[in-house]
């Protein structure tokens, strides 16, 4: 009998270290940040909300405005939060990825993770890690704007090197502490997304390297072994030559600055329909999602670093501008197309990612205006949380032996 239960637990704790983790996008923007005053939007005291339920259709049958099922929750209130980290396990999501922002010498939106999620009562059941969204801000959340540049930036994004060493890498490192961050290998998951814009700021490539090395030594002073560095990949952006060249390629900028990983924060950034996106007609769903797929073993190839394979809802941002100006968008997109996209990308992260580094990542949470959201609407339910159940839920997640 005792041989029996060996055997038994076994081939639990086996099955319990196999799977996926699935996360998803959280973009923070549904709560009453006082940082909304100074750019001269949202007064309604709701953030992001506003421009959800302002939207207006821009053609028969044009599927706006969107409307939460669970209706327009303050994403800042740890109860709000509770009930979502409940429904995103029972999905099979595991992992919420929180966009964070720093501007001016201060934190913006911050709130959503430091007073809803971290103080979710049930937050350690949910891992989380950070995408430092480091892009500058116009005016592409004011919905009365139709040209969304703003020169020079309402906020500028480039930090200097004191700065990031000074005091971002020690507000990363608390994060980092957290019982409940992210980790591959045991080291935390830091995705940055304009990899660009911050070795410019920070002073060029070498200081760029002197950065992250430092971050490094940080986090391993902290008790980590390192930091899993995660690059945004994009065919827009030219990786920056190395000390001494004219020009670089993806593999020797990565290389040069020791990153383990690449992904993408949706579809539109991967070079298979970089010509689809720019084109001024909408695009099927269908054709948005295979043609993104299909890319997935060239973003590889290019960068010789493994590729976390994103799945993306759709693209609709129609809602960030005036009623006259229309936005191409992907059509017909459905749960089922969907749950197809995810169970290719979950085929393909089997056949090229270590079993230790198996992460699928779905954009989003709740890119309610951009048309890429989990979260439940009036018009599909619970259609697009319940594609991920049946791909990933219950048995398909990785668990950490007791």
């Amino acid at each position: 009998m005792k041989k029996i239960l060996a055997i038994t637990t076994s081939i639990i704790l086996t099955c319990a270290a196999f799977g996926y983790d699935v996360a998803a996008i959280i973009w923070p923007a549904y709560h009453p940040e006082p940082r909304w005053k100074e750019l001269g939007i949202f007064s309604h005291g709701n953030g992001e909300w506003q421009n959800v339920y302002e939207a207006e259709p821009k053609f028969k049958g044009h599927s706006q405005p969107k409307v939460p099922l669970w209706g327009y929750e303050n994403e800042a209130d740890p109860i709000v939060v509770a009930r979502r980290i409940d429904a995103a396990l029972a999905a099979g999501i595991n992992v919420f990825v929180y966009d964070w922002y720093w501007y001016q010498n201060r934190p913006f939106l911050e709130g959503a993770l430091n007073d809803g999620f971290l103080k979710a009562p049930n937050s350690e059941r949910m891992k989380f890690f950070l995408m430092w969204a480091n892009h500058h801000v116009g005016y592409l959340w004011n919905n009365k704007k139709s040209d969304k540049r703003a020169d020079p930036p309402l906020y500028d994004a480039r930090v200097s090197y004191d700065d990031f060493t000074k005091k971002l890498v020690p507000r990363f490192i608390g994060y980092f502490k957290k019982p409940n961050y992210y980790k591959i290998e045991g080291k935390p998951v830091f995705w940055l997304y304009l990899p660009t814009l911050f070795i410019e700021g920070i002073g060029g490539m070498e200081k760029a390297k002197s950065a992250l090395e430092y971050f490094r030594t940080e986090a391993k002073k902290a008790g980590f072994p390192g930091i899993h560095i995660q690059f945004t990949y994009a065919a827009w952006m030219k990786p920056p030559a190395l000390p001494g060249k004219e020009s670089g390629s993806w593999k020797e900028f990565l290389d040069y600055l020791e990153v383990d990983s690449t992904t993408c924060y949706n579809w539109n950034t991967l070079s298979a329909f970089v010509a689809a996106a720019s084109d001024a007609k909408d695009i099927e769903y269908a054709e948005y999602g295979q043609r993104a797929i299909d890319a997935f073993d060239g973003v590889a190839k290019l960068t010789a670093k493994p590729f976390i394979p994103n799945v993306t809802l759709g693209w609709d941002n129609n809602a960030r501008f005036p009623s006259e100006i229309y936005t191409k968008i992907t059509k017909n997109r459905s749960p089922q197309l969907f749950e197809k996209f995810l169970r290719q990308a979950k085929m393909w992260s089997e056949k090229n990612l270590k079993e230790s580094s198996r992460l699928i990542i779905i954009n989003a949470w709740n890119e309610w205006t951009e048309g890429a959201y989990l979260e439940p609407d009036t018009a599909d339910g619970y259609g697009y949380l319940n594609a991920c159940a049946r791909v990933f839920g219950g048995a398909g997640q990785k668990r950490e032996a007791p």
